[in-house]
Parts: structure tokens; sequence; C-alpha cells
């Protein structure tokens, strides 16, 4: 994990999911998008509250011009594609420093009886909402679902092809990757500190303006300007992981403009970076442990038992941390400890990649880097040969330090290294350093972690699942607890997130919640 895990669902082509300050990359961050069933009942379109503006009402007359702007759609491979204008700063909308989105679509295939646009958010944050409905246009939401909705993907502000936020070089990046996440000396912690400070410094010399506005606030309000500018007078939205903390902000900030939302595999809104760090270390540890259960029914390289194949992959990790091993790519840098701990975290978030894992750390312990590298450079997106495709192991620091900051003294990751790993063996210290660039990020933002009730708004389904590695399935109960009007699906299983990774149960009450407006029972459990 890039440090901390992200909270992501990006689609997938070969290996897995993965996490990062708040979840992923990989081609794998997640799921295996599969098909839902079908709700074969008519479609009932939403009703808006009575007295709700017009879809192209702005909050201000300063915003008009956002708010009624027309998308130029041009076909796009699969898509259609647009751009979409948003202010800098919402406070202060200057057209001479607008951003410019990127926006997709896979149109309705049953337009006469289409219900409006459902817009999805992968989590993160930084990752490719317009890569998420490309590689999911067939899978997202059950066959009725596409049928009667456009699904809209954006790339959030400072995200992929959304006036991105490039603070390092690649080497710099593969330097700053290759760092030991669990520094226990003080030399390996001025290590570490010099790193963040690069990450923090060059996020800034990069985008001096922009760094000041990438809050998952400002991310929420584009969100809305979206929402208008597709003609839907409330926000039909799918979230999943970081995407649930920007779907509760958008409650939030427009509680009125909230249509059928599901937010699935939650990051409360309140939650500190440190709260957040010790609810993924202890998310890992219990998917770790589900892990090595399943490991020692055959051939497990790490042990056999899960007590044994545990401490072995903890080994593992201090074996590489003092001998890094060989990738067999001449352009990658060796499998330190945490290239190491990003390739296991991103297997852990979908169990159909523990056998993938594996043999990886068959490979490994047997002095041979490679596949273990594959899946950490999945998650980070890192290309063989070198260079990132898109810019989430950036973007997620300069989203997440805003959202979260944290403290500047060494002592205090010290402290949370310790309490966290009383709770999380292997992934305490983790999880805890992780937070580090966050302590001296540059700017700080005014939109700081707190409670959210959304008061008036529709009917908002909250997904978790009982052994989610990097969304842990207390905080979906946080937050359905938090919200006004809220009821609470819950998946006992395994891997990242429930909708859409082949749970009939669950697939089935978001189906029709979306299509016939059928609220699920509070309390459903799957």
């Amino acid at each position: 994990m890039t440090r901390r895990p992200a909270e992501s669902t990006r689609a997938r082509s070969a290996a897995v999911p993965a996490l990062a300050p708040v979840l992923v990359s990989v081609l794998a961050l997640v799921l295996a998008l599969a098909g839902c069933t079908s709700t074969s009942e008519p479609p009932v379109a939403a009703t808006a509250g009575a007295g709700l503006p017009a879809a192209t009402a702005a909050p201000s007359p300063a915003l008009a011009r956002y708010y009624t702007q027309q998308l130029a759609w041009q076909k796009c491979g699969n898509l259609e594609c647009a751009d979409m204008r948003v202010p800098l700063d919402y406070a202060a909308p200057d057209p001479a420093k607008d951003l410019t989105i990127k926006v997709a679509r896979v149109k309705a295939n049953d337009q006469a009886h289409r219900l409006g646009s459902l817009v999805v958010n992968p989590g993160g944050p930084g990752a490719s909402g317009i890569e998420y409905v490309r590689n999911g246009a067939e899978t997202i939401g059950g066959p009725e679902v596409r049928r009667y909705y456009d699904l809209v993907g954006f790339d959030p502000r400072g995200v992929a092809g959304s006036d991105p936020i490039n603070c390092l070089s690649d080497k710099a990046l593969d330097r700053f990757l290759s760092v030991d996440p669990t520094p226990d000396t003080p030399a390996e912690e001025q290590t570490w500190l010099t790193e963040a400070k690069a990450m923090a410094a060059g996020c800034q010399a990069a985008a001096p303006e922009l760094v000041k506005h990438l809050s998952t606030a400002d991310a929420a309000r584009d969100m809305d300007v979206l929402r208008a500018a597709v003609g839907d007078r409330q926000l039909n939205y799918l979230g999943k992981s970081y995407g649930t903390f920007l779907g509760s902000t958008y409650a939030d900030l427009f509680p009125k403009r909230v249509g059928r939302m599901v937010l699935d595999g939650v990051v409360p809104p309140d939650l500190t970076s440190a709260e957040l760090g010790e609810g993924q270390a202890r998310g890992f540890q219990i998917a770790t442990q589900a892990y090595v259960e399943d490991c020692v029914k055959s051939d497990c390289p790490l042990g056999s038992t899960p007590q044994a194949a545990l401490k072995g992959l903890d080994d593992f990790f201090s074996q590489v941390d003092r001998q890094p091993l060989p990738t067999g790519d001449p352009s990658a840098p060796q499998l330190t400890e945490g290239w190491a701990r990003l390739g296991v975290a991103v297997a852990l978030y979908d169990q159909g990649s523990w056998g993938i894992l594996t043999d990886a750390l068959r490979e490994a312990k047997a002095g041979n880097g490679q596949s273990l590298m594959q899946l950490a450079d999945a998650y980070a997106g890192r290309r063989p040969g070198g260079g990132y495709d898109g810019n989430l192991m950036e973007s997620i620091y300069a989203v997440n330090c805003l959202d979260r900051p944290d403290s500047p003294k060494l002592s205090a990751y010290e402290k949370y290294a310790k309490d966290f790993s009383a709770k999380a063996p292997t992934w305490g210290a983790n999880l805890a350093w992780g937070a580090l660039p966050c302590g001296v990020w540059p700017v700080k933002s005014t939109d700081l972690p707190h409670k959210i009730s959304a008061p008036g708004s529709n009917t908002i389904v909250v997904v978790g699942t009982t052994r989610d590695p990097a969304t842990i399935y207390e905080w979906s109960k946080r937050l359905r607890d938090q919200l006004d009007n809220a009821v609470l699906v819950s998946f006992d299983g395994d891997g990242h997130t429930a909708y859409g990774r082949s749970n009939t149960c669950v697939d089935s009450a978001i189906d029709a919640f979306y299509v016939q407006g059928r609220v699920p029972k509070d309390g459903l459990r799957c």
C-alpha cells in the first residue's frame, strides 16, 4: 500500500485491487464487477421533492455559467466523452482559472424509458471514473440498471485526465515507494521523513494554486455541476470505497439534491487520519487472517498452520527489508519491503486473487521477486519498463492530506505504530507511518473531518462487507447511524465492497433500489 492503502475499486484486468492512503490502482484494486441480477419489473422514476429548483439552478449567481453549460459529447472508443468547466475556487470563481473535468458516459440501452444518469466513483482518491466506466460498461450494476440509466464517470479534479497533479518524477516516485514503510531506527525514520517532504514539496511546486483546492468538498461541488450538466434534478450515485466519502460529502452539501444513492465500502467523513490508519490496519489484519486460513488448506509457502503462516509472512517482510529481491526487470526497483507490502495488499482486496498471491509468495521465498513486484506495479499503476499510468500515488496524498491533516512530529507516528500494532501486528506500523506526508503537507483546508447527517435527503443505502480489508465493516454502521435517512445492507464475506461481486442478495436489493426505487430493509444481511 502506498504507505497507506487507498480506498478504491478499479476495474481489473489481470490481477487485483489495492488501497493507498486511502486505496488504489491496480488493475485490480478491485473488484470483479460481475453481472448483477435482473429486476424484471418495470422501472419507476424518482419523484423530486416539492419546491426543488430546476436541474440547472445554481447555488449562487456567480456559479450560473457553470450550472447552465452544455456538454459537447463526442465518441471516444466505447464511450461518449466531454469536457466540463468548473471553478478552481468556488468561493471566488474566476473563468481565467477554470479547471477542466473529463467526463464519460455509456448511454442507457432503453433511451425511451431512461431514468436518468447514474454517476459512479470507484474510489481512491485518485482512481479514474472514466476508466472505471470504460472497463465496467457491461458489468456496473445489473442489466436493468444499464438498461434504464446512462452510466456516467468522471476524473475528479487533479486526477488522471482532469488537470492531474504530478508531484514526482517517475524515478523519484520509484524511490518514494521503495522506502521502508515500517521504520524502526532513527535513520530509517529520517529517510521516510525526507521522502514525505519531497512528495509534499513536489505537489506544491507542480501546482501551487491547484494544490489548495483538491479537497473532497471541492470534488463534491464539481459533482453537483455534473448533475446539472446531465440534466438531472437529483443525483443518482454509486460510490465505492473513497467514493462513499465523496458521496456523503455531497449529501452534506446538497441534501435535497440526493436521488438514489448507494455508498458501498464506507469511509466515514468524521474519521481522523489516525482513526483511518488504525481501522485499515485492523481490516488488513482480518483479511490476512482469512487469507492464511485459506492458504494452509493446500501447499502454503508461509507455513502449515494459520499461526505459522502469519509468522511466516511477518518473517518474509523482515527478510526483504534486510535483503531486497531481484525482479528480473533492469528498469524496476528491487523488491523492497515497501513494494512487497503493496503486492500483498493488492491481492487481499479480492479473495479471487489469493491463489495468485500464494504463487507469488512461493516464488519470492525462492529468491525471485518478479511476480510480487508485478502485483505491486498493478496497485501503483506502474508500467513494465518504468513509468506510471495516471497519478494515483500522488493525488491520493494531495486529496487525503487536505481532508485529514496529521501531526508533523515523528513521535506521533512512533506512538501510532505501537498502538496500531497491538491490534494489527502485521499491518499496524505500516498504516501508522503511512500518514507522515499529511503531517508535513504545505497547505491546509477548512473542510476538516466532521459528522454528516444530510437532513432532508432521500434514503441513502449504505453497504458494508464484514471482512473488508480496506474499509472495515464498523465504518458502514457508523455512517448509517450518522445519516438522518439511511439503511444498512450487510454482506457477510471477504474482499473490498459488495455490490457487483456476484452476491445475488446484495445485487438484487441494490438493482431494485435503482430501478424501482424500492428501499432495502434496514439491517438486510446477505
